[in-house]
């Protein structure tokens, strides 16, 4: 997407960006949990001792977890704080990875999410860190997209 080459710079240290709901939201430093697992169960048979069967019983994929340092916009909390309050509003979303001419890589989509967890910054006046906000999506999969 040049789109978004144009508009940022994409350098070494930020080559990502993430969507949701079709809209660009504000840069991430940090993206965790791209990550899905078919579980399955084992069923050992009786007089068969040379190995267990083996049977896929579903897909488990892990929370999302994006960090970003804190902004004035208050974009994620507003929708953590909705979802806390009982109103959750799922929106499907992608992280999407550039290359270094600012033409897309790859995408990951993921569907229906909602925050599960907001985090704010650590705070110490001896640190000149910058100050973070993680917030962890729980979704219902993920879906890879490579360009060629």
């Amino acid at each position: 997407m040049a789109l978004f080459a144009s508009k940022h710079k994409v350098n070494g240290a930020f080559r990502f960006a993430v969507e949701l709901d079709g809209m660009l939201v504000a840069g991430f430093s940090e993206v965790q949990g791209l990550e899905s697992q078919l579980e399955y169960e084992e069923i050992r048979e009786g007089g068969v001792n040379g190995y267990v069967h083996r049977l896929p019983k579903g897909v488990r994929n892990s929370s999302i977890l994006l960090r970003r340092g804190l902004s004035s916009s208050q974009e994620l909390w507003n929708w953590y704080a909705q979802a806390s309050q009982g109103t959750v509003t799922r929106k499907s979303g992608s992280i999407i990875l550039y290359k270094e001419n600012g033409a897309e890589l790859c995408r990951w989509n993921f569907f229906e999410a909602y925050p599960v967890k907001w985090s704010g910054p650590s705070l110490n006046a001896a640190s000149s860190e910058v100050a973070i906000e993680t917030v962890e999506l729980v979704h219902n999969g993920v879906k890879a997209l490579f360009r060629p």
